[in-house]
């Protein structure tokens, strides 16, 4: 069985660079096939890009904001277009400039098409015209409040002084959600869907001025964190971990023991369980994000082990049930 397929929905006013940090993801995927489902491809060159493997499927729309052109059953269809020949990594949802961010992650969570899963909103924001943007688009504030990720594009076009302040404000105007601070784009496919284990084909490779521009901020700016234990944990305690996990651990995903395995998908304040396919096997999780306190949430993950399991009540599980789809 194929695990499934995250789709993430990038958002942003017009000329914040959205085109720009997609043909990045695009042209620096390691590996990682993408598909991809946006209102106008405009300066993508699908064809070119698509011999060169660098898209594995694409859909486009051209009949306006996709959030007021189609229904869940639409965005099924469409999902069901991408994901038809299989083999794909991840989905990129490019929404128009004019486009509600909350409306189009609601059509994901929606979607009945049993091969996807939510794989977060990524608002982009641009860092020279930031303030000027908050004035003729009050409603970017509600934007970010809704972000699980901000990406504080074109740092180049500012100051050093002047990036450090809009990071901030944009890291108070969403909660306190991760805000990487890129320029051109350039945000590491590695932050938003797990490892690929696949060669990168040749015509791919990166230079070495790329290999120093990747090393040079990207890694830099978020960290993972994971976790193994063999014992059990338990689900209150693990459900209480989740409810005050810092606002800058934007994924976690991999297997938890509860006396019964399940898979944890969690991006942003989305959660899910599922059930594991393998009975046993222990809790194994990777977490990623920004400001991470390694140490502090290692504590926080081993004080939810239950050195006595039998001990654990049924009714423990009904908020992880909750959760399980």
């Amino acid at each position: 069985m194929h695990p499934p397929v995250p789709v993430l929905v990038l958002a942003g006013f017009l000329g914040v660079g959205k085109t720009t940090l997609l043909n990045h993801l695009l042209h620096n995927d390691r590996g990682v096939r993408i598909g991809v489902l946006v209102n106008d491809f405009g300066a993508i060159n699908v064809d070119a890009l698509t011999v060169a493997g660098q898209v594995d499927a694409s859909v486009s729309l051209g009949n306006g904001c996709l959030c007021c052109a189609v229904d869940a059953s639409g965005l099924d269809r469409m999902l069901d277009r991408l994901t038809r020949a299989g083999g794909l990594d991840l989905i990129v949802i490019e929404a128009s400039g004019l486009a509600e961010p909350r409306e189009l992650v609601r059509l994901v969570l929606s979607a009945e098409h049993e091969g996807i899963e939510y794989g977060g909103l990524v608002e982009v924001v641009d860092a020279a015209e930031f303030e000027a943007t908050r004035a003729r688009h009050p409603e970017l504030d509600r934007h970010l409040a809704f972000a699980d990720l901000v990406v504080l594009n074109k740092i180049d076009r500012v100051g050093a002084e002047d990036v450090a302040r809009v990071r901030e404000l944009a890291g108070k105007l969403s909660g306190g959600r991760p805000v990487l601070p890129v320029s051109h784009g350039g945000i590491d496919v590695t932050l938003l869907l797990d490892p690929v284990a696949r060669p990168r084909p040749p015509v791919e490779q990166l230079s070495f001025d790329e290999l120093l521009e990747h090393g040079d901020h990207l890694h830099a700016e978020y960290q993972t964190v994971a976790f193994e234990t063999a014992a059990v944990l338990h689900p209150r305690k693990f459900l209480r971990f989740l409810d005050e996990r810092p606002a800058g651990l934007y994924r976690a995903k991999g297997t938890v023991d509860f006396g019964e395995r399940f898979t944890l998908h969690t991006v942003g304040r989305f959660l899910r369980f599922e059930r594991a396919e393998r009975a046993a096997g222990g809790t194994s999780l990777v977490l990623i994000g920004t400001g991470l306190d390694e140490e502090a949430l290692r504590a926080a993950l081993n004080s939810c082990v239950e050195p006595d399991p039998d001990s654990i009540e049924p009714n423990a599980m009904l908020r992880v049930w909750r959760y399980t789809s």
